[in-house]
């Protein structure tokens, strides 16, 4: 795979200075064009060899481009804050939005490599991780995102070369460490496990660039003219044609499972039996969230279902339980303008609690499968794959110690007539009927099939759904306290 690349490659100074006036200019061009269009984000990842001209390579684009549309992210070790959270926390916090570039050295291939190489992780480990990354990439061009990989390589020969120089010349011998030589030592190594994540991960979505990094013009006009190709190619490109009104959702559920139909919405608990469990269940996740190893979990708890269901109010009977400073709520309504430039994923991605702290989600990440295909917000193909990115999703938090806790609260449609009316009524809760919760009503079953849908394709053995009866609203509370402490002490119990 290398082989072309270590052909020597060289550009002459005077072919150079003729070519890249011509190209900075193209690239200031399409620049402009991408941030005023802002149809899509384009993501630049410069990997490879050490001493290969990563950091040149990166400080270069800022020079021929305009840096104040450039976000670069040279990424080395974790800091605190990353550790508490899933490995890929740090790099979707750092996704530009449309319109914008983002450059990073080093990247999700970075640790998978190095750990390899050391023998930190195995073969299958190393596959595992690969497949995750393409999962990964494959949802952010779905996304509409530009994706450019380009791994800079050198030979043996000229790597050893490049790092004496560079250690030789106090100007630049702080950019040697220890590692660089240590990494060295072991260059074969890295060029099998390389060789072996280049060709596992090029996609047709978003394919390796191999440049020869040892003459900087020939690396530079190479990568200078790929960026261009690509971003002035995506700009080009004429607009697919305009899709017809999105059909309403089949009439059928697509797995033909009706769930919601067999919940016994009739149980109830008495206001004195809720009032001693309610006591009871509130100390226990108290203790929990207090117990010495409670900061080597974090906690997600979404609530999910239909309007006047309750959600609140079981979210309150929570936080009643916990430490103000060892929690946050997060309402979900409509995406920001900020958060519509990013991945559907992102705006959920930046509310993730560290170790040893409580998110809660009232309404959450599910909306794609739910109010979005039902309103047709987004098209058939984004809320079917929709399914499968949730699904990694939640296993990367599990995989990081995260306890999940899903609950999807269901009421009776003359409940929520009932409880509507109610609120129309009341002073203080006029607030929490809209005209939007009236038109939703009116699509109750179609919401119904995607709920099935959700549940049927998304509730899994790590991360099951809760479904909670709530036309009694002290027996559903119950039933979540409950729920939330037990699987509490089971992820304690499993440290």
């Amino acid at each position: 795979m290398f082989e072309s690349a270590e052909l020597g490659h060289k550009i002459a100074k005077e072919v150079y200075k003729r070519e890249v006036p011509p190209l900075r200019e193209a690239l200031l061009d399409a620049q402009l064009d991408l941030l005023q269009s802002k149809k899509f984000p384009v993501i630049i990842l410069l990997a490879g060899v050490d001493c290969a001209g990563k950091g040149e390579t990166m400080n270069l684009l800022h020079e021929w481009m305009d840096p104040r549309h450039i976000e670069s992210h040279a990424l080395r070790e974790l800091t605190d804050e990353e550790r508490e959270r899933p490995p890929m926390w740090r790099y979707w916090r750092d996704l530009p939005p449309q319109g914008k570039i983002g450059i990073f050295i080093g990247s999700w291939y970075s640790a998978p490599l190095v750990d390899n190489v050391y023998g930190t992780t195995k073969n299958a480990e190393l596959d595992q991780q690969l497949d995750r990354i393409i999962r990964f990439e494959t949802m952010l061009c779905n996304e509409g995102a530009l994706i450019l990989k380009f791994w800079l390589h050198l030979s043996e020969k000229q790597q050893k070369k490049r790092l004496k120089k560079l250690e030789s010349d106090p100007k630049t011998r702080w950019r040697i460490k220890e590692s660089d030589w240590k990494n060295f030592k072991l260059y074969d190594r890295f060029r099998t496990v390389s060789e072996r994540m280049l060709r596992t991960t090029s996609t047709p979505e978003a394919p390796w660039t191999i440049v020869e990094g040892a003459d900087e013009r020939y690396r530079s006009l190479t990568i200078g003219k790929v960026l261009l190709e690509a971003i002035r190619n995506r700009l080009d490109a004429p607009e697919p044609p305009k899709q017809e009104e999105p059909l309403p959702p089949m009439l059928t559920s697509i797995d033909g499972l009706h769930i919601l139909q067999t919940l016994d919405l009739t149980h109830k608990l008495s206001k004195q039996n809720y009032k001693a469990e309610l006591a009871a269940l509130q100390g226990r996740l108290n203790q929990l969230s207090r117990h010495k190893n409670f900061n080597k979990l974090s906690v997600v708890a979404l609530f999910e279902g239909n309007d006047a269901a309750g959600k609140g109010g079981s979210i309150r009977r929570i936080t009643q339980a916990l430490d103000a400073r060892s929690y946050r709520i997060i309402p979900v309504a409509a995406p920001t303008e900020e958060e519509r430039a990013q991945p559907y994923m992102w705006r959920f991605w930046r509310h993730l609690p560290r170790r040893g702290r409580v998110a809660i989600f009232d309404r959450s990440w599910y909306g794609r499968v739910l109010v979005e295909r039902v309103e047709g917000y987004c098209s058939h193909g984004d809320w079917m794959r929709a399914y499968g990115e949730i699904n990694d999703f939640e296993e990367q938090l599990v995989r990081n110690r995260t306890v999940v806790v899903k609950f999807w609260l269901a009421i009776s449609k003359q409940e929520q007539l009932k409880r509507f009316k109610e609120r129309e009524k009341i002073g203080f809760k006029r607030f929490k009927i809209t005209e939007e919760d009236w038109r939703n009503r009116d699509k109750w079953d179609l919401y119904e099939q995607a709920v099935c849908d959700m549940i049927d394709r998304t509730s899994t053995e790590i991360a099951p759904w809760t479904l909670v009866e709530a036309n009694d609203k002290n027996y559903a509370r119950i039933k979540i306290l409950t729920t939330v402490c037990n699987r509490i002490e089971q992820a304690l119990e499993k440290l």
